[in-house]
């Protein structure tokens, strides 16, 4: 049973990107690839949903990127639903099916990246409007 895990876990390193460091210890690694641990870990779990919280922040641009290609690599292979709460809406738009916005804790708008990216109320709530604007000037 050991062995297998063990073998389930070289697996789960290796889609995750993190093989070539199976056998150091997560205190040697850089940022980007401590917080990749982490995912990886969630997947030993074997999870049919998964939820991500922030899973770039404090990332550089290239270990963002590289996330980005994990939950990609992730989400093909292993055919899971994730949920992810991000503020970063370029990595939202590319990772996402479905968008839920909330503003101020209130769902404003849902749909596809494409639909939400242009709903009045969205542009509204993060961008402000013309008349938002003049009365703050």
């Amino acid at each position: 049973e050991q062995r297998a895990h063990l073998a389930r876990a070289r697996e789960i390193a290796e889609l995750t990107g993190l093989g070539h460091h199976f056998d150091n210890p997560v205190a040697l690694l850089s940022y980007g690839d401590r917080k990749r641990v982490e995912f990886a870990r969630a997947l030993c779990l074997e999870p049919s949903v998964l939820l991500l919280d922030e899973p770039v922040a404090g990332m550089n641009a290239a270990e963002r990127a590289r996330t980005v290609e994990v939950v990609h690599a992730v989400r093909a292979e292993l055919g899971l639903s994730v949920v992810l709460v991000e503020h970063d809406m370029g990595l939202v738009m590319r990772l996402a099916d479905e968008v839920t916005v909330l503003d101020f804790g209130r769902a404003i708008a849902h749909g596809t990246p494409d639909e939400v990216r242009g709903d009045p109320e969205v542009l509204r709530a993060y961008l402000g409007t013309g008349a938002e604007q003049e009365d703050a000037a």
